[in-house]
């Protein structure tokens, strides 16, 4: 056990339960832990940087998107980082990668503790993260985090992405920055989640779909209990500093929520801007200018996965559960969202 600066104690998986999520998730082969008290599941090297995210300094000018896996992450990295950077569409470093611009606060631990590289023993010098790290951070060491030290040398005004939830976080965060918190019907997640693991080899899920939903249902995946980062999320709905969007409106109504974004980060575009934002990050386009928050690295995915069902944005619909859940798994769901979620008001869109 280890008691972490956030007052979590993570404890780690062992037994059948251990052997039973490395069979099913073969990228999960350097250790997993689970947070107490609340069960927040991640791979074993999360510890190494726990600390250090956790004691961040938010800056006034910094935007945190805030998601669970699978909710919209990658497009709200694009909508704000064009949004501050580029909405007339001339910004030369807008084709540079998005983790360079809009960062993955805490991707080392997934780099680090899972089978998705070979780091931080053998860093690939061709990997264009690596090439980015060293450019940007020289001296640096490699194993106190790529990612997290990128963020640190990133210049004003950093648009930072993360999967954590608030406990995980500074205390101050609200107070210092303002975060965008994008919430997805979980259906659909569950469908986009399955994907993704199956396509990223540091995930590497071989089991049914149906099983799938049963670890998701359990709290068994990494950055889970997606419940309650949701319950954080709707508590703090009402802060300043705090925007809680869903995916499936701005799926609905694009330009609509682009002109709230635009009020809650005090960007001030123009009509003609919020149209050049609104066709940018469109999923045609950002799909044909293969925009995805991970390694270009080859390694990186199941190449089986990626011919056969689609790569990183693979469809960016609501709805597409409908074709993969059968009655019998939406009411578990559904009992899933009563449960934890019936009482607080929060109600999901399951199709536009």
């Amino acid at each position: 056990m280890m008691k972490l600066a956030s007052g979590h104690t993570a404890v780690e998986l062992e037994g059948e339960e251990l052997k039973r999520l490395e069979r099913d998730f073969t990228g999960y082969n350097k250790g997993i832990v689970r947070l107490q008290p609340d069960r927040w599941f991640f791979a074993k090297a999360y510890t190494k940087f726990a600390d250090k995210i956790y004691n961040m300094q938010w800056k006034p000018s910094d935007v945190c998107i805030m998601t669970y896996p699978k909710c919209g992450t990658t497009w709200m990295q694009e909508i704000i980082w064009t949004m501050r950077n580029n909405p007339d569409l001339d910004n030369p470093m807008a084709s540079a990668p998005l983790y360079g611009r809009s960062p993955f606060l805490e991707m080392d631990f997934f780099l680090f503790g899972t089978a998705a590289s070979n780091l931080p023993e053998h860093p690939d010098p061709n990997d264009p993260l690596i090439k980015d790290f060293k450019k940007k951070c020289p001296g640096k060491k490699i194993e106190d985090g790529l990612m997290l030290q990128l963020t640190d040398v990133l210049p004003e005004p950093r648009t930072i992405k993360t999967h954590l939830n608030f406990d995980l976080l500074s205390p101050q965060i609200l107070d210092n920055a303002k975060v965008v918190f994008v919430a997805r019907n979980p259906k659909d997640t569950i469908v986009s989640y399955h994907h993704h693991s199956r396509l990223i080899r540091g995930h590497g899920y071989t089991g049914t779909f149906e099983e799938f939903v049963k670890y998701f249902l359990a709290d068994d995946l990494q950055f889970s209990p997606y419940w309650l980062m949701l319950r954080q999320a709707w508590e703090r709905r009402s802060h300043p500093n705090m925007h809680l969007v869903f995916f499936e409106d701005f799926k609905a109504d694009i330009k609509g929520e682009l002109r709230k974004l635009d009020t809650f980060i005090g960007t001030g575009l123009s009509d003609k801007q919020i149209d050049n934002v609104a066709e940018y990050t469109s999923f045609k386009s950002m799909k044909e200018r293969g925009v995805q928050e991970a390694s270009s690295n080859d390694s990186f995915w199941v190449k089986e996965v990626l011919e056969k069902d689609g790569g990183f944005m693979r469809k960016g619909t609501a709805g597409d559960w409908k074709n993969k859940f059968t009655p019998e798994l939406e009411k578990l769901v559904d009992d899933w969202t009563q449960k934890h979620l019936g009482d607080i008001g929060l109600s999901f869109k399951y199709s536009l």
